[in-house]
């Protein structure tokens, strides 16, 4: 473990000759310097990077299931972590209902001291990280987008600390900054589609691929959506994490696979040894 910041240690690591393979996990501007550095060596690595991942909730897909997970993997870590939900796409007609249950589910994110057993959201990891995070949901709301709960005013009770209200939109369009844009904070972007090539087609319509979570009647129906979304892991229904399955991501969410054997695969070279056949002639 060498111990330094980003710019000195990490590039000088990056750089080195006797360094073979760079595993990283982080932003997507980082991964792009790293790739860089990397490739005047033809040095090989791993890039776990940034999520915009869509929740999709079908057509007689269950509605509370599909608030209730969507809501908490986009509030984990107070919003920061990259596969988190932050797109909710749902059927047009089911937008008033989803919005209802949203609001209701998201009261119960109370931020507050993270030791405090009643917190359920805590701060974010700096007070410039913080103003960026406004800084968004400021656009969303220029943009038209309809803020649905939070805001930028401070949590109440929070006068200290790099607190944001866990905050929804709806009414949210594919064109919106909020809709294309990885916050890394509490914020869930509600997208209505008409249409499953609609909700296909805005699902897939960021430079990101990391994450997706499909909601259907039944897994075949909910398989069937999922096949067509460029995300390198995919739940279906609810289904838990799998540790031994490969994690990682398409387009600017990064290269490689993370994760059993798939995550060893990236730092080995395989070699083949041609060996003659016994009396052949």
């Amino acid at each position: 473990m060498v111990v330094g910041s980003g710019a000195e240690v990490g590039e000088a690591l990056v750089v080195n000759e006797n360094v073979a393979v760079i595993s990283f996990t982080g932003s997507t501007a980082t991964g792009r310097r790293i790739a860089e550095l990397a490739g005047r060596n033809l040095k090989r690595v791993s890039l776990e990077l940034g999520g915009k991942s869509a929740s999709i909730l079908l057509p007689g897909g269950d509605v509370a299931a599909a608030v209730k997970a969507t809501l908490g993997s986009c509030m984990l870590n107070s919003g920061q972590t990259c596969s988190a939900l932050t797109r909710f796409l749902v059927p047009a007609e089911l937008q008033d209902q989803v919005v209802d249950l949203v609001q209701a589910a998201i009261a119960r994110f109370t931020p507050g001291d993270p030791l405090d057993p009643a917190t359920r959201l805590g701060p974010l990891v700096s007070e410039p990280h913080r103003q960026r995070v406004l800084a968004y949901i400021d656009m969303g709301i220029a943009q038209g987008a309809r803020l649905v709960a939070g805001g930028v005013a401070r949590p109440e009770g929070c006068d200290r600390g790099n607190f944001v209200q866990a905050t929804a939109f709806a009414d949210v369009t594919p064109e919106m900054t909020i809709a294309q844009e990885e916050i890394f904070g509490p914020v869930l972007a509600i997208m209505p589609f008409g249409s499953l090539t609609e909700a296909v087609f805005i699902a897939n319509g960021t430079p990101y691929g990391l994450a997706a979570a499909v909601w259907g009647a039944n897994e075949q129906e909910a398989l069937s959506v999922a096949r067509q979304l460029n995300a390198g892991q995919i739940d279906l229904n609810g289904a838990p994490f799998n540790p031994m399955a490969p994690f990682g991501g398409f387009g600017e969410s990064g290269v490689g696979r993370e994760n059993g054997r798939f995550g060893l695969d990236e730092f080995l070279e395989y070699r083949s040894f041609q060996m003659p056949v016994k009396g052949a002639s």
